[in-house]
This record gives C-alpha cells, structure tokens and sequence, in this order.
C-alpha cells in the first residue's frame, strides 16, 4: 500500500511514461497480493469448516457458516456527534457513546406514579442452601462473554464444589446485609449495530456484559 501511494505521488509529480509504468506496474503487484491473501484466507475457512465438521463443534461450525453468507463486514472507526460531524479520534469516540448510551439508559423527566408510600408484607424467605446454589452454576450458560472480572461462566462451572461452596458463602453474606457488591452493579455496555449506517449512533442496541455471579444471584434468589 505504502508503495503504491509512493508511485502515485511520483506520477502526479511527473506525468512521464516511466513513472505512468512504474504505477501500473505497483498497482498489478498490490492486487497479485491482496488476490494472494484471499485465496490464503479462504483457504483457511475451509479448513476450519472442515475440521469443525469433522469433529462435530456445531456452534463453529454455524458460525463460520454465518460468516461466508455475510461476506466481508468492513469495521466502522468512525461515529457522528449529534450535529451529524465525524468523528475519528479514540478519545471523542468513545466520549460520543459514552454520552448516546448516557441519554438512552438514564431517562429524566419522569413524574412519580404513587404520591404515598406504600407498606406491603414480604413473606420470609428462607436462606439459600448450598445445593441451591450448585443447581443455580449448573444453568449458567456457557460460551457468554465475561464482563469487568473477565471472568467466564465456563471457569465457575469448572471450579466444582470448592468454587460453589465459597459463592455459597458470599451469597448468604450478601443476603444478610442486603447490599450488593458495588463491582456487580458494573457492566460493560457493547454497540450492536441493527441496520442502516454504521456511523449514526441511532442505529445501534446496546447490550450489557455482566459478570456471570450477578445472573446468578437472581436466579439463586427465586429458588428460595
């Protein structure tokens, strides 16, 4: 690439025939070589659909699937601010979702719905046994992404009784002082892009990465 900007340079400075053949002759080679990566490329898919067929890995498999029918996806590194501006930078994009998903998660404005405070009976719940919670790691679905801990839900479900026992621990500590931990109230927000350009914000869902222990908690929870 870095050589056929050169050429062109040479070219627009001096329009001779040498630097005209010089240009087109950079230009054959950057194309015989891109050609070259993708046949190497496609080379490669192949055998990985190959192989995850073989040893029967259906979620590769689906995905590399997935992946041809789609074609290449070029990577957007650009967002538009809200005059409709681009913006490149790391820092000012990452200002600009910080401020989009700001605006879409923290809605203000929004009146009371009950004037009186109301006062309802909660039924005890028991604490949470230890087989409750074993069963509770048992259903947290594998091949997530982790989120601020970087831990996956394959490495709590691998830890086996010593790992639960410990989350046991924690759960019912938890429960007595009525007050999550202040990292499980983190997630990290990840843009997915729905249709439509790729540089407008609006155009985007955000989905929450939560550590595995914050779903489940909750699902602990309904199993006293």
């Amino acid at each position: 690439m870095h050589q056929r900007k050169w050429a062109k340079i040479q070219w627009i400075q001096d329009p001779s025939q040498s630097n005209v053949d010089n240009l087109n002759k950079v230009r054959r080679e950057v194309s015989r070589h891109f050609r070259t990566k993708k046949k190497a490329y496609l080379r490669a898919k192949i055998e990985e659909l190959e192989t995850n067929n073989k040893i029967q890995n259906i979620r590769d498999l689906n995905r590399c699937i997935s992946d041809f029918k789609k074609g290449y996806q070029p990577r957007c590194n650009t967002v538009k601010d809200e005059k409709g501006d681009l913006v490149a930078d790391s820092h000012g994009i990452v200002a600009r979702w910080r401020k989009y998903f700001s605006q879409v998660f923290n809605v203000h404005g929004v009146k009371d719905v009950g004037q009186a405070e109301i006062h309802t009976a909660e039924p005890l719940v028991p604490e949470l046994g230890a087989s409750e919670v074993e069963l509770a790691i048992d259903k947290l679905k594998s091949h997530k992404s982790p989120g601020i801990d970087q831990i996956p839900a394959e490495l709590i479900k691998a830890g086996g009784r010593t790992i639960y026992l410990k989350i046991h621990k924690l759960i019912i500590s938890i429960w007595k002082k009525e007050k999550l931990p202040e990292q499980w109230k983190k997630s990290i927000i990840v843009p997915i892009h729905k249709k439509g350009d790729k540089t407008d914000c609006n155009n985007y869902r955000g989905i929450s990465l939560c550590q595995p222990l914050t779903k489940f908690y909750p699902a602990s929870c309904s199993q006293g």
